[in-house]
């Protein structure tokens, strides 16, 4: 008779500090388990606090309130009968940790600490915990006096130990501990751990997935062993946004999925599978070589089985399922849409605000709260009873449910277009009001010339000085003090707009609208964006997408979102409309900043994800941009001299340095990318260079490019 488990994982929309309303997404999960017959149930990494409290975490407050949120939990009879698998941080001989509880029937079986901390990127664990140094030890931990009472014992196991139940051994593992050279599941499977938890707050970036589930993958085609991986999902406080995809695998086979994008607080996923299969899987003599050596873990005897004789009569194995994975494209619309509405629902304002320009950029964001709005009214349609209430009381313009995107997006989304009567084009002006009909949103056209005018005449009456555009024979310091006057009043009148629309339209409850920014991660690392111009805002939900991901995503949405006008977006070419617009010049972005979009994308990565300096690029670009490299079919790359290739990494350095200033102002923006500029968060540079243009580093880059044309000569 095959001896048949059944587990479930989850995905949680966790919020920072929210202990209460965390508390309660935790039980109902567990009560969703074990409707569906499980009898193991993981849960995501620091459920109870929520993963992104940040120094919230170094509060005595929080380790409290972490334990009486355990204490309501245990003492739910509903949430007896399983075994729960619960992520907490805890506090042991004055130090922090980051917890695996192990408990069954109001009580705790084992606290598992992290022994692998995440200290990299949008990660700071080792500011806030010690991990646990010491493999395969353990100790005795003091409980809390009123955890005392429920346990009917002082003292629990504290360290690295597996649970041995019955007919199985579990053992637990977090997050990162997954990503190390040798983690722990490679040990504990050799120590006869059959069913491995992963409990994660693993955040999204694009194209990400397909690693994250290689490893899960890889460990159990290696291992063998049932791997339960749990995510949180969602926007619990901060830039990143937790994409969920809870997994169950078996054997290197995938056996349940969890959605990677939902508007869903509580998700469960179970599969049912038979110990025997993971067992004979096992067998392999040169696997048992290893095994036989394994230094052993402690195991804390547990009286419970997984297995039941009686119910496995009815159960059979869940089948191999196969692996859903989005497109790039989708992955905006969806990772934006559901940040998005996280982020309004939880903020208590009225709605969205964006300065819509005319351009790609701010067609993308207003295309993102479009993304949002469908994916809440295909909620709404599917029955979500939370975002049901959520658009009840955020939608309140009428007393019915909104029934289409569009009609939502009126209520809670508001477009306005500020022109200049000599700077902007007829074109933009007419895009901006296509863009708006076509998906809803309430939009407001106007020009901001008094605006500008009267600060330009600060000037002229202060100072007796005329400035003068490029075009009208000015210097570069006019053109640019004019420029950013213009910049500066839109972000003035975008915030203007913000505090008073929702009074204007009589709004139910008043309240102000937060002001989404549009400036994409190329131009915040080239700084090519005004200082507190209108790409200081509340959120910026492309601020780490680059040009060449934004036109595929409009691209994608224009098809798929059935808005037409998107394609005039993508024919037009970029431009700040910052100057006047004559018959023989149009301002244009690409040549403003002197380097294509396409090459800001290749500078920011080698910058950042392969950790190249200027001379270090200089020699990966030389190759990669020279006209020797070995061409494939599809080739897009271009083609230039080492002298060309120089001239554009000291381009790009010098203005990266005499700009990054401007990123310890920039707006936060949903973390979308790993060659993100955010100084703030992920980025930690100096934001006070010395001259590239006299440093060891372009001398360097001098000298090899005076060897590589010698050797042509």
């Amino acid at each position: 008779m095959p001896n048949l488990v059944t587990v479930a994982t989850c995905n949680l929309n966790q919020w920072a500090l929210d202990f209460e309303g965390n508390t309660s997404r935790i039980i109902e999960s567990i009560k969703k388990a074990k409707a569906a017959g499980a009898k193991l149930r993981v849960g995501p990494e620091l459920e109870i606090c929520g993963y992104g409290c940040l120094d919230h975490l170094l509060e005595q407050d929080l380790y409290l309130h972490c334990w009486e949120m355990l204490e309501r939990i245990l003492s739910d009879k509903e949430c007896s009968g399983i075994i729960l698998d619960i992520g907490m941080p805890v506090q042991h001989k004055n130090l922090r940790y980051n917890c695996r509880v192990i408990c069954l029937d109001s009580k705790i079986l084992l606290i598992r600490p992290k022994m692998s901390l995440a200290n990299d990127g949008n990660y700071r664990e080792m500011r806030h915990f010690t991990p646990w140094m010491r493999p395969r030890q353990y100790e005795q931990y003091l409980l809390p006096r009123k955890i005392q009472l429920l346990q009917g014992a002082t003292h629990v196991t504290f360290g690295d130990a597996v649970i041995s139940t019955l007919d199985t051994c579990i053992g637990a593992e977090t997050c990162e501990e997954l990503w190390t050279p040798d983690p722990p599941h490679n040990h504990m499977s050799l120590d006869g751990v059959e069913i491995i938890t992963n409990s994660s707050g693993s955040h999204f970036t694009l194209r990400k997935l397909d690693t994250r589930l290689g490893l899960i993958m890889e460990a159990t085609k290696k291992n063998g062993g049932i791997y339960l991986y749990a995510n949180q999902q969602g926007v619990d406080g901060e830039r990143l946004y937790y994409d969920g995809c809870a997994m169950i695998v078996v054997n290197g086979k995938l056996l349940a999925q969890a959605s990677q994008f939902s508007l869903s607080d509580v998700e469960v996923i179970t599969a049912t599978v038979d110990l025997d299969e993971v067992r004979s899987y096992r067998f392999a003599p040169s696997r048992g070589l290893q095994a036989a050596v394994t230094p052993a873990y402690k195991r804390v005897e547990t009286p419970f089985y997984l297995t039941s004789d009686d119910e496995d009569l009815g159960k059979i194995p869940s089948p191999e399922v196969e692996i859903r994975y989005h497109t790039p494209e989708e992955e905006i619309a969806m990772c934006t849409g559901c940040y998005l509405w996280d982020y309004l629902r939880r903020s208590g304002v009225s709605g969205y605000l964006v300065p819509l320009s005319g351009g790609i950029d701010s067609c993308a964001t207003a295309t993102m709260v479009f993304s949002m709005c469908r994916l809440v009214i295909e909620a709404c349609e599917a029955g979500n009873e939370q975002v049901i209430a959520d658009v009840r009381r955020l939608a309140r313009y009428t007393e019915g449910l909104p029934k289409t995107p569009q009609e939502l997006c009126n209520q809670l989304f508001h477009t306005i277009y500020m022109g200049m009567s000599k700077q902007s084009s007829k074109e933009t002006r007419q895009r901006a009001k296509d863009l708006s009909a076509a998906i809803g949103s309430y939009h407001v056209d106007l020009d901001i010339d008094e605006v500008y005018n009267a600060q330009r005449n600060l000037i002229v009456n202060a100072l007796n000085f005329e400035p003068k555009f490029k075009v009208e024979g000015g210097s570069i310091t006019e053109n640019l003090t004019l420029q950013n006057i213009q910049a500066r009043s839109r972000m003035v009148t975008a915030y203007e707009f913000a505090q008073i629309l929702p009074l204007a339209r009589n709004r139910p409850g008043g309240g102000s609208l937060l002001v989404l920014g549009s400036a994409n991660v190329g131009e915040s690392l080239r700084g090519y964006l005004t200082k507190y111009d209108c790409s200081s805002a509340d959120i910026n939900p492309i601020g780490s997408i680059d040009k060449q991901d934004l036109r595929r995503f409009i691209a994608w949405a224009q098809k798929n979102f059935d808005v037409p006008c998107l394609g005039e977006f993508l024919d037009a070419v970029p431009t700040a409309e910052l100057e006047p617009v004559t018959e023989t010049y149009v301002q244009s972005d690409e040549v403003d900043m002197g380097m294509t979009y396409d090459e800001l994308t290749v500078f920011g990565r080698l910058r950042k994800v392969h950790k190249l300096g200027p001379f270090g690029m200089f020699q990966r670009l030389v190759h990669d941009w020279g006209a020797e490299r070995p061409r494939v079919p599809g080739d897009s790359l271009p083609v230039y001299a080492p002298a060309q290739v120089a001239e554009k990494v000291k381009r790009f350095f010098h203005y990266y340095a005499i700009n990054r200033h401007k990123m310890t102002t920039l707006t936060p923006s949903l973390h979308c990318n790993d060659y993100s500029p955010d100084d703030n968060r992920y980025d930690l540079r100096p934001f006070l260079y010395p001259s590239y243009w006299s440093s060891w580093a372009f001398k360097r880059i001098n000298e090899q490019l005076e060897k590589l044309e010698a050797l042509k000569k």
